[in-house]
This record gives C-alpha cells, sequence and structure tokens, in this order.
C-alpha cells in the first residue's frame, strides 16, 4: 500500500493520548495519525515491546514516518532494542515523568528523593483502576505495603492549564497520595518535551520526499 504523503504515525501509550490529541489539534497537525496501546501494559512493561513491535509491523508500508510516544517505560532497554531493529525512534527519558518534567528537573526530583512516585493528569483520572485496581490491592489491601512501603512521597507532575481542571486534578493526585499514605508534591509542568519532539518529528516528515 502507497505511504500516505506527509503523514506520521505517532505510536503512543495510551496515557498520553488526550495529550498528544490536544497538540495536534492546537497546532494543526493534520499530518500526525495517532494509534495508542492500552495504558495498562504499564503493570506488564515486559510486553510493551513486542507490542510496540506489531504496530509497526501493522503500519508499514502506509506510513513514511514512525514514531514512538513512549518512554523506556520499565522494559530495561528492550524496548530500544525493538526500534534499533526497526529503525524508528521515540521520545527521549525513562519515562513520560521525564519528559513532562524536563530531563535536569526530573533528575533532581528524583535525586533529592529516590522514594517518589510520579502521578500525570492520566493518572490522577485512572488511579483507582490502573493502580488500586490493576495491581489488585482493591482486592487485596495486604499488597499495598509490598508495592509501596519504600515510596515516601507522591509528585504530581500536571499537564493542563485550565485552573478548574487542574484544581480537580491536583485533589485527586492529593487523594492518591493520601490512600498511599505519601507525602504529596505538585509541579505543573505543561507538555513539557512532548510538543517540541512532535513538532520535530512532523517537520521532518513533511521534509522527506513520499
Amino acid at each position: 500500500m502507497e505511504a500516505q504523503e506527509g503523514a506520521c504515525l505517532v505510536i503512543a501509550c495510551g496515557a498520553l493520548a488526550r495529550e498528544i490529541t490536544a497538540l495536534r489539534a492546537a497546532n494543526g497537525w493534520d499530518g500526525l495519525h495517532l494509534q495508542c496501546l492500552p495504558a495498562d501494559l504499564h503493570n506488564r512493561p515486559e510486553r510493551i515491546p513486542e507490542a510496540v513491535r506489531d504496530a509497526i509491523a501493522a503500519a508499514r508500508g502506509r506510513y513514511q514516518c514512525i514514531f514512538v510516544a513512549y518512554g523506556d517505560c520499565g522494559t530495561g532497554g528492550r524496548l530500544d532494542a525493538v526500534l534499533a531493529a526497526e529503525g524508528v525512534q521515540r521520545l527521549p527519558g525513562a519515562h513520560c515523568y521525564a519528559f513532562y518534567a524536563g530531563e535536569a528537573a526530573f533528575e533532581a526530583l528524583a535525586q533529592a528523593e529516590p522514594g517518589t512516585f510520579y502521578v500525570t493528569d492520566f493518572l490522577a483520572r485512572h488511579f483507582e483502576r490502573l493502580v488500586i485496581e490493576g495491581l489488585g490491592i482493591n482486592r487485596h489491601p495486604e499488597l499495598a505495603p509490598l508495592y509501596f512501603g519504600n515510596y515516601r512521597r507522591l509528585v504530581f507532575l500536571g499537564q493542563t492549564a485550565d485552573p478548574a481542571a487542574r484544581a480537580a486534578l491536583r485533589d485527586r493526585a492529593r487523594q492518591a497520595a493520601a490512600r498511599l499514605g505519601l507525602a504529596f508534591e505538585e509541579h505543573h509542568t505543561g507538555y513539557g518535551a512532548l510538543q517540541p519532539h512532535l513538532a520535530r518529528v512532523l517537520g521532518e516528515s513533511l521534509a522527506c520526499p513520499s
């Protein structure tokens, strides 16, 4: 099948769907096509590399540009091995927390308190489903100390600029911290490095001949 001229497929973690869709609309990125993989893959990161490989294989021949909107996301370098074999790039950093906060700021946060659990807008919205239910804590509360016993604080890295939405998400993140018995801290990051990286990828796609 002929590649779509000027189109770039972004294969993304479902946790980034809202943010990438918002950036696409705000910037008029009609050439950005989005395919999201389930966000709950983060509970089984060993499955992420093959899920991404399958998505790339399915898109070959239909897009002249493919980009992966994942960090390493706990795959221990296995995602990078897949992407190197496929000739596909991804977002920088170990997690979405790193490219939202900026690598230097994220490193400072991690060094200040290694026992930090990071929550983005997405995870604040879906904390109960992805964390409490996803890890089975709702059925077995005794698991909570096993998963979170080494954490000391929850850092909420917020994306939305809307004051009302931001306040609501802050409340959810604060409740999540209380649920886990962690200190709460908030940093508003916006989209961080997500926007410039997607803009660069799309610019390169449009510059390439079909």
